[in-house]
């Protein structure tokens, strides 16, 4: 009788990476020896890399971001009976404001708005438009999550949506 041929096995440690490319796993490395020494040195969390609300402005008529948007922020406060102010910032040349709070502060849970002044920029753009300014109110319900809150816009009509 012949005798059956045989099969090497291999360990999971032992089989080639299912990436092709030599760096490929490098990020996901240094990821796990930061939480490693993090634990085992007992330092901090990592700090947030961006604040916790941001914004996309995108001109649905020119398909292009709307940059020079003025976006404020402002939270309800009860105690003072209304709106309070927590920031501004103007869209960069991408359409993205990140600057309405630093980088590391702390939400409450509470009912947020973001105003954009579009009456500005179609006006600098020489046009008109339907809605002077676009507010857009939203509930922080865990605020250590952040926040991202796109505007689709055109001169007659505007769409948002929670981004990520």
């Amino acid at each position: 009788p012949e005798a059956a041929p045989s099969r090497t096995v291999r360990s999971p440690a032992s089989r080639p990476a299912a990436h092709t490319h030599p760096h490929a796993d490098r990020r996901g490395d240094m990821e796990r020896v930061e939480t490693v020494a993090r634990h085992v040195v007992g330092g901090a969390p990592p700090q947030p890399k961006r604040p916790p609300i941001t914004s996309h402005v995108l001109d649905q008529v020119s398909g292009r971001p709307a940059a020079n948007v003025t976006v404020t922020l402002d939270i309800m406060d009860p105690a003072a009976g209304g709106w309070r102010r927590m920031g501004q910032d103007i869209t960069n040349s991408d359409g993205r404001c990140g600057k309405m709070l630093p980088v590391g502060s702390v939400l409450d849970v509470a009912t947020y708005r973001c105003t954009f002044d579009t009456k500005a920029y179609f006006a600098a753009k020489g046009g008109e438009c339907f809605y002077p300014e676009v507010p857009i109110i939203f509930d922080v319900r865990a605020p250590s999550e952040h926040y991202h809150i796109p505007l689709l816009l055109s001169p007659f009509g505007y769409s948002t949506y929670r981004g990520s």
